[in-house]
């Protein structure tokens, strides 16, 4: 069974950055994807970024592409979301999602999530 955690969320100041970290682990071979989304207090969890292994094709929202990039390490089954320019609409719980298995990007059908890391932007 894949465990997912997320690291890194914390409170930040609006116009700085933030760098999340996941961490896929315990599952035998490595992912096909993993991928980034966040849910604000009273909202619908949305997707951001997601990283395909295989050819490292990454996917990104259109609202988030101009100040946010998604990294990681294929061989430790890592990812990494760097944020700046932070807004207070940042303010959200961020997961990381997994798979073992081919899917598109957008899906919420992954097989593993974390439990969320919280991000709280001030003014």
């Amino acid at each position: 069974q894949v465990q997912v955690v997320e690291i890194g969320g914390g409170l930040a100041q609006a116009g700085g950055s933030l760098r999340l970290a996941c961490i896929a682990s315990g599952g035998a071979g490595s992912t096909y994807r993993m991928s980034w989304f966040r849910q604000a207090t009273g909202g619908e969890r949305e997707f951001i970024a997601s990283i395909r292994w295989s050819v490292y094709t990454t996917d990104y929202d259109d609202s988030v592409k101009d100040r946010f990039t998604i990294s990681g390490d294929r061989s430790t089954n890592t990812i990494f979301l760097e944020i700046n320019s932070l807004k207070i609409e940042d303010t959200a719980i961020y997961y990381c999602a997994a798979s073992q298995r081919p899917l598109p990007p957008r899906t919420d059908r992954y097989d593993f999530w974390g439990q969320g890391t919280q991000v709280t932007v001030l003014s």
